[in-house]
């Protein structure tokens, strides 16, 4: 009798093990093909080590690049990085170290720019053997001055921020636990207990949580959305930010894939560096396989349940091992990784993205005003406005005076915004 119970606790454990190992396998895309897919080639490689996160300012032409010469993962000494600039109009493509004038420990991860008037504020995780921070630069042309150092008890774990003024910005800690089971539980389990934080300027606040391995973090500032990629779970989380800066979860978008840093083109959709196997992803951050797989996704998201996953690029790690970052800029994408020592640049063979021109005219439609839009003469709607590319318009006129606001309308109104398309697209 006790050897029948034995035996049947044996096999019970040894199902469950089964299942918990079976469990790992499918859910960190094990089991995936990986088959090389892209249409179109590597324009060039840029040497630069561990170029993990890259962001572009596409009205400036240019890309920030944070980039740390990583040889394994987790990191046991203090690392040596940098933020670098690249000219995208100069087609020689070399970066430019922007921090040598930094004297402090400084191994970048996930990066932030937001412009304002002529200048640019730059922010930096920064990892170093003291604790983890926050480097708030400006950025002047070619110039980046370190303005201060940001810490707190609810920074421990970060890996990807997203600025919404020269002040505030969301972050992602990827995890809650440092070390032992727990840790092994957030890696393996896929244990959501990671968050997202808000920092108002002076106070940080928790605004989101139960989130498996938060990583990479963007803002679509038009329609108040925040994003955060869940690798873990292989998900991109959707949120409503909230006039008070908490936000409302709307919905998960299943990606297949192991998604890692967002990035926006200039429709906002999401492009996204991934790992597809999480597994073998994991062996090469440690050393144990010399490649890992890269991938790279398009989402183009309208509203809940209405968004689509587009493959882009994908290939076994021979080229690009463990990619981060997909940052578009026309039909270039600047695509970034972990710990190579090169990041590529991508020629695809389709546009992906239009290159906003600085002068080109912008019509941003205050919706807390009681404005009347006429286009051509006719009514229209803010919502449609937002839909005309700026390369439409002829003209734009805008009326604030009551009298001459009169002469187009007989319903009160604050006033009126004349916009005339050009000719050959009527």
């Amino acid at each position: 009798m006790k050897k029948s119970f034995k035996k049947r606790v044996f096999i019970s454990i040894f199902i469950l093990l089964t299942l918990y190992v079976v469990n790992i396998f499918i859910s960190t895309g094990f089991f995936r093909t990986i088959e090389n897919s892209f249409n179109g080639k590597i324009l060039q490689e840029i040497n630069l080590p561990g170029a993990e996160d890259i962001t572009i300012s596409q009205t400036g032409h240019f890309a920030i690049i944070s980039a740390t010469a990583r040889k394994k993962l987790p990191t046991i000494q203090q690392e040596t990085g940098g933020l670098y600039f690249l000219d995208l109009t100069n087609k020689n493509y070399q970066p430019i170290l922007l921090t040598k004038n930094f004297k402090k420990p400084f191994a970048p991860h996930g990066i932030s720019i937001y412009k304002k008037d002529s200048s640019y504020t730059v922010a930096a995780i920064n990892h170093t053997t003291d604790g983890d921070f926050i480097e708030i630069f400006k950025l002047i042309g070619q110039k980046l001055t370190h303005q201060k150092t940001l810490t707190d008890e609810l920074i421990f774990s970060p890996n990807d921020l997203v600025l919404l003024d020269q002040n505030r910005f969301y972050l992602t800690n990827d995890h809650k636990y440092n070390e032992g089971i727990p840790r092994l539980a957030e890696d393996y389990l896929g244990l959501a207990v990671s968050n997202v934080v808000y920092y108002d300027g002076e106070n940080y606040s928790e605004v989101a949580n139960g989130i498996a391995y938060a990583n990479g973090i963007n803002y679509d500032v038009k329609r108040s959305l925040l994003f955060v990629a869940s690798p873990r779970e292989f998900l991109v989380k959707v949120y409503q930010k909230n006039e008070d800066h908490t936000v409302t979860f709307i919905e998960d978008i299943d990606c297949k894939t192991g998604v890692d840093n967002i990035e926006f083109d200039t429709d906002y959709n999401l492009w996204i560096g991934a790992h597809p196997s999480l597994l073998d992803f994991t062996a090469y951050a440690k050393g144990d396989k010399a490649i890992a797989p890269s991938e790279i996704i398009k989402i183009s998201y309208l509203e809940k349940g209405d968004y689509s996953v587009e493959q882009i690029y994908m290939e076994v790690g021979a080229k690009m091992s463990a990619s981060t970052v997909a940052a578009p800029y026309g039909n270039l994408i600047l695509a970034g990784n972990v710990m190579d020592a090169q990041f590529l640049i991508l020629e695809s063979n389709q546009l992906l993205s239009r290159k906003l021109q600085s002068s080109e005219k912008k019509i941003i439609p205050h919706h807390k005003s009681n404005v009347l839009y006429l286009m051509d003469g006719k009514e229209i709607s803010a919502a449609s406005l937002e839909k005309i590319a700026p390369e439409q318009i002829k003209s734009v006129s805008v009326i604030k005076e009551e009298k001459e606001v009169s002469k187009y309308t007989d319903k009160k109104y604050d006033g009126v915004i004349l916009i005339e398309l050009k000719k050959e697209n009527l």
